[in-house]
């Protein structure tokens, strides 16, 4: 059951992905074909086609990799321009370089038909372009949207209620894990408060000194606070009322802040300090969010995956290392879909979480990586997205200043120059995706503990 609830997961997020990069293709289309550019092709990922149909000038298909898609527009790069500034298809090669733009010109204008002359791509107003091209990654940051606030509004965000999950045995400080990454009790280590207190997994907290307990965050603060305190605290299991005194000792234990986030020192390490502690641990419940708390996380999540895209060259550094060295992998950092398919399959597994809570995970999960698609689809680099939008911005500044200042239109921006870049990040993508795939198989990322 196990292996089969495992399978369900990663199939799950692997056809929410397969949708996610279909429909990231129809934003692309949808206003192509708005328009009127001619479209000749709409494709799910990439190599050999597997299925496709033409309807009317445009062929809709699926190929055998699906680690993207593409839709193909005519007219993507302009003609070069002979000595005259007159259009010129055909021009002699000074360098390999060149040859490479000239033949993807030619490539281009053999792909013309009549009729053809202003439906290309490149005659379209900057305004236009911009909005084909940015179709794509809206398309994923509504699917993102929408799935994190089906997660939020219709099951809730996981928050600790004050049911007890787990008590510790004994008390081992974080100082003395970190050194030495002790897990089990020894024999001369103290015993935790909650099992002297006599408390057990399942039972509810109702009161503590004399306060009635309804958040699990105010309980925790009380602890900290009453360390060699003996302090009465009551509880409820199986339906009856019991009460008993604990007394928190004082142990190393993290600072967190009013909004219950960990708080990290200029290193990036938890600042610590000396509290109450008892040695238990809360269950997790799903508690439904207002459409207003929607947003808000939306951006957390764009910051924290723009954190990552932007220190994408370190990030990637350490995946190598983890991959290559006994060093762990950052939890927060980079992954491909064999990591995120893993992932899945491990939350669809714990048959010891509520079925709700899993299916929650999943759609948070395809909600994430939209998340991740529209943000790292804009980075201004060719053959991105936001490669083509950086482009047309830089055609509209050299055209607006040439009208400016009176001089001639420069025409539109000739991308075909850019080719050689634009394979060289392909290059490093593939790279990229390599390594990645390589380090979540042979060192995944390990979020569960």
């Amino acid at each position: 059951m196990t292996v089969l609830l495992f399978i369900l997961g990663v199939l799950f997020v692997a056809v929410g992905i397969a949708l996610s990069i279909a429909l990231h293709e129809v934003g692309h289309l949808l206003p192509a074909k708005l328009f009127k550019v001619r479209v000749t092709q709409y494709m799910v990922g990439f190599g050999k086609t597997l299925w496709s149909k033409k309807k009317g000038e445009t062929e809709y298909g699926v190929k055998a990799i699906p680690l993207g898609g593409y839709v193909s527009m005519i007219g993507m790069y302009p003609p070069a321009k002979d000595k005259t500034g007159a259009a010129s298809v055909r021009q002699s090669s000074t360098g390999m370089f060149q040859q490479l733009a000239n033949d993807a010109r030619q490539a281009e204008a053999e792909r013309l038909q009549p009729g053809d002359d202003n439906r290309v791509f490149y005659k379209l107003p900057v305004f236009k372009r911009m909005i084909i091209m940015l179709g794509g990654p809206f398309v994923n940051l509504v699917i993102g949207v929408v799935l994190l606030g089906i997660v939020m509004v219709g099951f809730g965000a996981a928050q600790p209620s004050t049911t007890i999950s787990e008590v510790n045995k004994c008390v081992v400080s974080a100082a003395q894990q970190a050194e030495t990454g002790q897990t089990d009790c020894l024999p001369s280590d103290p015993q935790a408060p909650a099992t002297a207190a006599g408390i057990l997994p399942g039972d509810t907290v109702t009161s503590f000194d004399g306060k009635p307990v309804t958040d699990w965050y105010e309980l925790t603060r009380w602890i900290r606070d009453a360390a060699g305190e003996a302090t009465p605290i009551t509880l409820e299991r199986d339906g009856q009322s019991i009460s008993t005194t604990i007394t928190p000792v004082l142990s190393e234990r993290p600072v967190f802040d009013e909004s219950n986030e960990l708080v990290l020192d200029a290193n990036g390490d938890p600042v610590m300090e000396e509290v109450g502690f008892v040695g238990m641990g809360s269950t997790q419940e799903l508690v439904p969010q207002p459409v207003t708390a929607v947003l808000p996380a939306v951006g957390e999540n764009l910051q924290a995956i723009a954190g990552v895209v932007l220190n994408l060259p370190q990030r990637l550094a350490d995946v190598a290392e983890a991959a290559f060295s006994d060093a762990p992998r950052d939890p927060n950092g980079p992954m491909s879909v064999v990591g995120v398919g893993r992932i899945a399959g491990e939350i669809s597994a714990m048959e010891e979480i509520p079925f709700e809570a899993r299916a929650a995970s999943l759609i948070g999960l395809v909600g994430s990586v939209n998340l991740a698609l529209f943000v790292f689809n804009l980075i201004p680099l060719l053959p991105l997205d936001g490669g083509h939008v950086a482009g047309a911005l830089w055609e509209a500044v050299r055209r607006g200043f040439a009208k400016l200042f009176r001089r001639p239109d420069p025409g539109p921006v000739d991308i075909a120059k850019l080719l050689p870049l634009t394979y060289a990040v392909a290059i490093l993508m593939m790279g990229m995706g390599a390594l990645l795939i390589y380090a979540d198989i042979v060192k995944p990322v390990n979020i569960f503990g």
